[in-house]
């Protein structure tokens, strides 16, 4: 049975995230908070068909793809960082910290779009009311996982903080599989929450200092099985590995 998550208007995910650490927003909501059409973040939709195979999967397996590029928002002004290594410390990352993972970056069409800028902006504005009017340090990941080895895996490092202020997950689409639950702890507490992302452009917020997040594996239930996810992680100070 699959659970869905209860979602809150796009205007509460601040206050969301103060209170519990964590928001989750429809489509609409998402499209309301990036000051656009939704149609506009469907567009952007057919270029995770273009992403190229993650190639340091430590577990062997081959059913990761992605992109990855970085962006700096200060004061309102968004620009994209000169193209860098994504690195973790393996506090954080047991499985991949530690190294220096060079991925393609976003297609210049995708971080030129409007929809993008709007999408950055909005969430900068949240981290800003969350922690304080600062530049953001901004990764941004495509991700496809795919069922080629019989079984994806979203999260292969498990249950995990990512060391940053703010995790912004998209369900960008969900084809031909089962599985894929998000799991979403206090991580000084008890208490946790579950359910499935399945409506394109809904968005999980994460406040990272208060709370652990994972998805569970995914198997397929039709050829070409696949999940494709869009995650935005924001961080004060500058880029880990700085």
């Amino acid at each position: 049975m699959i659970l869905a998550p209860a979602y809150s208007p796009a205007h509460e995910a601040a206050q969301l995230l103060r209170d519990r650490g964590y928001a989750v927003l429809a489509p609409a909501g998402v499209a309301e908070l990036a000051g656009c059409p939704l149609a506009q973040l469907q567009a952007l939709s057919a270029t995770w068909n273009d992403l190229p195979p993650d190639n340091y999967l430590k577990d062997g397996g081959r059913y990761r793809r992605r992109r990855h590029s970085c962006f700096v928002l200060d004061g309102g002004r968004l620009a994209q960082a000169p193209h860098r290594a994504h690195w973790q410390p393996v506090e954080y990352n047991a499985l991949h910290g530690g190294m220096q993972r060079w991925f393609e970056p976003m297609r210049s069409d995708v971080v030129s779009a409007s929809a993008w800028t709007g999408l950055l902006a909005a969430l900068g504005r949240i981290s800003s009311r969350l922690r304080g009017e600062r530049p953001w340090f901004i990764e941004a990941h495509q991700f496809r996982i795919d069922t080629t080895d019989g079984i994806g895996r979203p999260t292969p490092e498990g249950a995990h903080r990512d060391g940053v202020d703010l995790v912004a997950v998209f369900l960008v689409a969900r084809e031909g599989i089962k599985g894929g639950e998000t799991r979403v702890f206090e991580a000084d507490g008890p208490a946790g929450q579950r359910f499935t992302l399945t409506e394109s452009w809904s968005l999980l917020l994460l406040d990272d200092a208060r709370v652990i997040h994972e998805s569970t594996p995914i198997q397929p239930t039709a050829a070409g099985g696949h999940r494709d996810t869009l995650v935005l992680t924001y961080r004060a100070g500058g880029f880990q590995g700085d």
